[in-house]
């Protein structure tokens, strides 16, 4: 394996730590519990294990990786095959939308079959109902999926710099796609004006003053794949490394693992693009803070300027450590995965890559490691949370499609 920590692409002098001072320890706190719980997990568990297709994605060792970062082993949760879609946003975006459309139909026609809702058998009631959301390309995908697998119509938001791929993969799934100037954010508020405007419904995965139902829902259909890779791993993660845009992903992850393990639970690092880190930025000034501009990282699916309202208060007193890391970390922990070298062979995208590499650079300064407790008894968590969803991208980056890299590990 080339020395990775010779690569300039993971020098801490490009990348930042910053100790979280106000993490609590002890038990989950109840007050959280209204956000997310494991009350919520087995309610959607039980919607989302019912819909056709559904298996659990892989946990894949990577033995040789653990290896020259001195850690006893590091499992990556590869969410690349989640109901074809290939992210993890599957779970949250169509599982909101199952959730809505029940309250909806519940306040039309009094009770409702929630069974035959979930498996698609009530698209006519639904079929007037449009759901709306702003998307980076996961999150509408997965919002067009459950809308046309429950009857329902989509209109997707999508900003100025999303790929015609990332688009084409949305309108496969039946939903008209609308492109809006400005950032991430500016469709976010976009989408908002046109569902009031319209009588449509937001299906948003960040939440802001106002509007924290869905997105709760959205959180907590990722519940689902935490409690798969709990349920896989032989020993529980002592650090988890989590990529975080609005911070949805990485609050689900906290909330599900503090509930589980209470005061022992694993110390979490979040990880931002340098170029949009909100949650970094929100922790430094200790109050919810927006960074503006245009966000312009390769990491697509975390080019967002303002945390989760909801979402912020379980990183403040969760989370362990927040980093931020180059663009060039994500692309060199992409082409590291489908090297083969780390000890598999993983197709994962510019996003999904990117707790990885904030684990990658942290491994490699002493003081970091020191700070984080990461040694050689570490067991490291991570959530691959997409694959090639762009494949143009995939291919340019790592020199091979996305296909090419899966066929060659069958060999």
């Amino acid at each position: 394996m080339t020395d990775l920590f010779s690569q300039q692409a993971f020098s801490p002098a490009t990348a930042t730590l910053l100790g979280n001072p106000s993490r609590k320890k002890g038990a989950y706190p109840t007050a959280l519990k209204s956000t997310l719980s494991h009350a919520g997990y087995i309610r959607a568990a039980g919607v989302i294990t019912s819909w056709p297709g559904y298996a659990p994605t892989p946990l894949v060792a990577l033995v040789k990786l653990a290896e020259r970062l001195d850690v006893a082993s590091i499992h990556y949760k590869d969410e690349s095959s989640r109901f074809g879609l290939g992210s993890f946003k599957a779970l949250g975006g169509a599982y909101a939308v199952f959730r809505l459309l029940a309250s909806e139909l519940r306040r039309r026609h009094g009770d409702i079959d929630e069974t035959a809702l979930a498996t698609g058998r009530l698209v006519e009631a639904a079929k007037d109902i449009t759901v709306c959301c702003a998307t980076d390309g996961n999150h509408g995908r997965s919002v067009a999926w459950g809308a046309r697998m429950f009857g329902a119509r989509a209109v997707i938001f999508v900003h100025a710099t999303v790929s015609e791929r990332r688009v084409d993969a949305i309108r496969r799934y039946g939903a008209e796609v609308v492109r809006t100037q400005g950032n991430y954010d500016d469709s976010v508020r976009e989408a908002d004006r046109a569902a009031a405007e319209n009588g449509w419904f937001v299906v948003s995965d960040t939440s802001y003053p106002g509007y924290t139902d869905v997105p709760r829902d959205v959180m907590q259909g990722y519940s689902v794949m935490v409690a798969e890779a709990l349920g896989a791993s032989e020993a529980s993660p002592t650090h988890v490394f989590l990529q975080c845009g609005v911070g949805g992903l990485a609050a689900a992850v906290i909330a599900h693992l503090w509930e589980a393990y209470g005061a022992d639970m694993p110390i979490v690092t979040v990880v931002e693009p340098a170029k949009a880190a909100c949650l970094y930025e929100s922790v430094r000034f200790g109050k919810p803070t927006a960074v503006t501009g245009d966000l312009d990282t390769i990491m697509a699916g975390m080019a967002c300027g303002e945390p989760s309202v909801i979402a912020w208060p379980i990183l403040r007193d969760g989370a362990s450590a927040f980093m931020t890391i180059p663009d060039e970390a994500a692309l060199a922990t992409m082409r590291l995965l489908a090297s083969g070298v780390a000890g598999a062979t993983i197709v994962g995208g510019e996003s999904g890559v990117a707790g990885l590499a904030g684990l990658i650079v942290a491994a490699g300064e002493p003081d970091w490691r020191r700070s984080l407790g990461l040694d050689r008894t570490s067991r490291v968590l991570l959530i691959g949370s997409e694959g090639d969803t762009d494949p143009d991208l995939y291919a340019r980056v790592v020199g091979r499609t996305g296909h090419a890299v899966r066929a060659g590990a069958l060999r």
